[in-house]
């Protein structure tokens, strides 16, 4: 029994689902997204709510259920939501700004690193140290948000480079005489 996919997920106010095809699609005021669900589960809309269950008793049958019942949650908080990472830039001379639609960080190369922001995403710099990306696709703020940090990951001795905000860097102590 699937702790996650036994709950039925509940639409919000301002949210339209539909299902036809075999693809859900979900609608609010952020924005639109679909998601096709496997083939081992079953998708049911009743009401205000959502019912995911497994077709079978196989073992990846209870593993999509769960993941299924997740993406569509997701969904739904996404549109009607959306999602947030906020971001800190550590290191002297670190910093962000945006310039139109390009987020231009300065990590310490010989040239700044130019980021296009992709559709659905939202990038602010409140401070030249820290971002703050939005956006109602929570895999996309995720995939950008490791996209920024993989210009220059945080290094274990001093703790410079682009971290997620909370984010606790192991650091190591350095070379003795």
């Amino acid at each position: 029994m699937s702790r996650v996919g036994k709950h039925p997920v509940q639409i919000k106010e301002g949210v339209t689902v539909d299902f036809a095809n075999g693809i859900i699609k979900v609608k609010g005021k952020l924005g639109e997204l679909s998601y096709t669900p496997s083939d081992l589960v079953k998708v049911e809309v009743e009401g205000g709510e959502i019912k995911v269950s497994p077709v079978d008793d196989s073992k990846s049958a209870r593993a999509m259920w769960g993941t299924t019942r997740a993406n569509i949650n997701d969904m739904v908080k996404g549109v009607s939501e959306g999602f947030k990472c906020n971001m800190e830039i550590v290191g002297v001379g670190y910093k962000a700004q945006m310039q139109g639609k390009n987020l231009k960080l300065a990590l310490g190369f010989s040239h700044d690193v130019d980021f296009a922001v992709p559709e659905g995403i939202e990038i602010k710099c409140p401070t030249p140290t820290t971002l703050e990306i939005f956006g109602f696709d929570k895999q996309k703020v995720g995939q950008v948000a490791s996209e920024i940090r993989s210009f220059r990951p945080p290094e274990p001795y001093k703790g410079k480079g682009v971290k997620y905000q909370g984010e606790r860097i192991l650091r190591k102590e350095g070379k003795k005489k």
